[in-house]
């Protein structure tokens, strides 16, 4: 392996920015307020298998089930979309039934951390950067993620529930903003 240092900060800073953790993080303390806790390592190890399944097998599996890299990211966009609504309007479109072991899949695991963002953006990485680099890039950003996942009820501390509240409306608007550039982006040409 050929390792390049400045392409590996790269492609982590880029997965970084994609998987926006940071951003995710009033959701999250949402989500754990409505299930009663997240299992961080599982939704650490699931969005992880995720995002190294998509690495080695994503146009491939994609190709198998009918679908395109846009039409996944579509469907990808308007689930943030509705996660967006949430926020800013403090309604609850995602009924969990407390389970937090279906919760730390959808929505913790895909879309959130794992979401059709990342996804297709593992995929554009791999056609510029060695596989290896971007394996590494993935790992790194699952600590991160884990790390933030463990940190929830220190960062709800921290921010104070009027805080929580400014922040939650505030990402809401930058999921929505997102959603939409993301739909945006890879809707045209799918409706024929």
């Amino acid at each position: 392996m050929d390792f390049n240092l400045k392409e590996l900060v790269t492609v982590t800073f880029t997965l970084f920015a994609i998987i926006d953790i940071i951003g995710s993080i009033p959701v999250l303390i949402g989500l754990k307020g409505k299930l009663g806790g997240i299992r961080e390592g599982r939704a650490t190890l699931i969005s992880g298998a995720l995002m190294v399944l998509f690495l080695y097998t994503g146009e491939p599996l994609l190709d198998l089930l009918g679908l395109d890299v846009r039409s996944f990211a579509v469907g990808g966009s308007i689930v943030i979309f509705i996660l967006g609504l949430e926020m800013v309007l403090g309604l609850e479109f995602f009924k969990s039934e407390k389970d937090m072991r279906a919760a730390t899949v959808v929505p913790i695991a895909f879309p959130l951390i794992a979401g059709s963002g990342t996804l297709t953006t593992i995929i554009s990485l791999k056609a510029n950067y060695s596989r290896e680099t971007v394996l590494l890039a993935i790992l790194i950003n699952l600590v991160i993620v884990f790390l933030v996942l463990k940190s929830l009820k220190l960062l709800e501390r921290a921010l104070g529930p009027a805080g929580l509240i400014a922040v939650r409306k505030f990402f809401g608007v930058v999921l929505l903003a997102i959603s939409v550039k993301i739909f945006a982006y890879n809707a045209h040409g799918l409706i024929k």
